[in-house]
């Protein structure tokens, strides 16, 4: 319960009788008898308000399955990646700009498609030597 075994449990009870007393023990004991009386009214009237507000919906509801300890990463990373989904996410197709790089690299041309009106065309690859640094913008963010 509170961390406490059977012969902590005894020797506190005897710790209360010779501190207590026997004259004011049982004034004691009625006391700790009603707090546990209130709390068990308290934890009741919580379930009840509980069950309003949220429905019958909690009474039906399966806890084991949202127990965490039933989760084994390694089981659901094996099942995700021997899952064969149609929906799996599909490579993007490269940017007009890589594509125009590459294709300057490669000594072809490639179309660009249509661009938003009044966005000036691009400016075609740069090769760079061997050795020859990059060209630095001290403009660019």
């Amino acid at each position: 319960m509170f961390g406490i075994n059977g012969s902590e449990l005894i020797i506190l009870a005897i710790l209360a009788v010779v501190i207590l007393g026997p004259e004011r023990l049982p004034e004691y004991a009625a006391q700790l008898a009603k707090f546990v009386k209130q709390l068990k009214t308290m934890a009741a009237g919580a379930k009840e308000q509980l069950r309003e507000e949220v429905g019958d919906d909690i009474v039906d509801m399966d806890w084991r399955k949202l127990d965490p300890r039933q989760y084994d990463p390694r089981r659901i990373i094996k099942e995700a990646l021997l899952d064969d989904d149609d929906d799996a996410p599909r490579p993007a197709p490269a940017a007009p700009a890589v594509a125009a790089a590459a294709a300057a690299a490669a000594g072809t041309a490639v179309s660009t498609g249509s661009r938003a009106p009044g966005r000036p065309a691009a400016k075609p690859a740069v090769q760079l030597a061997d050795g020859e640094p990059a060209p630095f913008d001290s403009e660019a963010t």
